[in-house]
């Protein structure tokens, strides 16, 4: 359960092909577009690569108390791109090799569109006690496709002891106070060396996240509510200039350039970052950490005010050319339980479904973080939920590239986004 790229107020309409319903082969169609499950017996989970060590012991409990129906965990890289195209080279040779994968969000559209995962029955499952926002990246055409295992929101890790001692009372709102606040800390002797901020922006997933999000915290959209592509605008502009800009002057961490999560994530606990854009799974590594005591969250901060992050987390699907689907769906049950997504909040920091574990007075206690990361969540902007996903991530990601590393300006980059975007969708 890696690569963490969260809410949506509102979905935005998936593009593309409309799924005929069909029956699984391990069975008879079962209810109206949804296929049968049958089958019984080992299966495997598909997932990146578990950096935080908390998703093997969950297996482990399951095979104990399920010895003829036991899991394998197969780990992909935590390279999120590279995670999708193995899932897809899977589906497309029919094998049976995967049977529950772990989708990035922004995937089910495109899975199920493809065919690659069954449609589930959704009784089996307690979605209404889930935040709204989440279980809409579940859907596609009105169905559900997966079930949510885990959420996730951007948020801004900062170090509290620099920021107070700089005489910074707050976290910044604004892109312009967190420039000001990082200018007056590394004044300090002991922050002399560090840099200011780092997000991800190796050219995979993640950049298209931080992209999306420095575009949404400036008042622009990469797609409009209707799926269409938005992004030649002022607004859009501004937030792809602030990252430009910050990565002209120092603001950003020249090396981010080479981020994905994990770089940030070690390169913020070693004192190396004042500030760091990251999901809530670093909370609990950098709590074993030397900073231990000397950092806090708080929502990203945008253009005007607090920024948007995009929708992360991940979600729990069939694939259709398993075998043992009966299993495959106990087995999503077991993963997607409250008991269970709590006891990765608790021992990974991974974004829980439910909307109840953010209200709870003891894991706030325990966690003081979790009312930002509520907040991102419901407040976040979703990375455009299309069929040819990876083809509108592969272009935000060679232009966005292209901008940071001085190669065109902003202004070009999105006019030649637009055009591309646009001839995505109407293949």
């Amino acid at each position: 359960m890696t690569t963490r790229t969260t809410s949506r107020a509102a979905a935005i309409a998936a593009a593309g092909l409309l799924l005929t319903a069909c029956a699984s082969s391990e069975g008879s169609s079962g209810q109206a577009g949804t296929p049968s499950f049958e089958g019984r017996g080992p299966i495997t989970y598909v997932a990146g690569k578990d950096t935080t060590g908390t998703v093997q012991p969950m297996l482990d409990r399951w095979n104990k108390a399920h010895p003829k129906e036991k899991v394998t965990f197969i780990q992909l890289p935590t390279d999120a791109d590279a995670q999708r195209q193995q899932m897809i080279q899977n589906a497309e040779t029919k094998s049976d090799a995967y049977t529950v994968l772990s989708l990035d969000v922004v995937w089910t559209s495109e899975f199920a569109a493809h065919q690659w995962i069954d449609r589930l029955p959704g009784e089996r499952f307690p979605l209404g006690k889930m935040l709204k926002p989440v279980v809409e990246t579940a859907r596609y055409r009105g169905g559900l496709y997966a079930v949510p295992a885990s959420s996730d929101g951007g948020m801004l890790y900062y170090r509290t002891d620099l920021l107070k001692k700089a005489g910074v009372a707050q976290p910044p709102t604004t892109w312009a106070e967190m420039t000001a606040a990082c200018a007056k800390v590394k004044k300090l002797p002991e922050a002399k060396s560090m840099s200011c901020y780092a997000g991800q922006f190796q050219k995979y997933e993640g950049l298209t996240v931080n992209f999306a999000e420095a575009v949404n915290s400036a008042g622009g959209t990469v797609t409009d509510a209707s799926g269409k592509p938005d992004v030649d605008t002022p607004e859009a502009r501004k937030g792809l200039d602030f990252l430009a800009r910050s990565f002209k002057d120092g603001t950003i961490a020249k090396k981010a350039i080479t981020y994905q999560e994990e770089d940030g994530r070690q390169a913020f606990q070693s004192g190396k970052l004042i500030f760091l854009r990251n999901w809530p799974y670093v909370y609990s590594l950098a709590q074993k950490s030397g900073i231990k005591g000397k950092y806090e969250v708080a929502p990203l901060p945008g253009l005007n005010g607090p920024g948007s992050s995009s929708l992360g987390g991940h979600n729990m699907a069939v694939s259709s050319s398993a075998k043992n689907k009966a299993t495959a769906l106990d087995f999503i049950e077991f993963m997607t339980s409250e008991k269970n997504t709590r006891t990765l909040l608790e021992d990974a920091s991974l974004a829980p479904p439910y909307a109840s574990l953010y209200d709870d007075r003891e894991l706030i206690g325990q966690y003081p973080y979790l009312p930002v990361l509520k907040e991102s969540i419901l407040r976040a902007v979703p990375r455009p939920r299309v069929v040819p996903y990876g083809d509108v991530t592969a272009a935000v990601q060679q232009e966005a590239y292209a901008v940071l590393n001085g190669e065109k300006s902003s202004a070009q980059a999105l006019r030649d986004l637009q055009k591309t975007l646009r001839k995505t969708a109407a293949r």
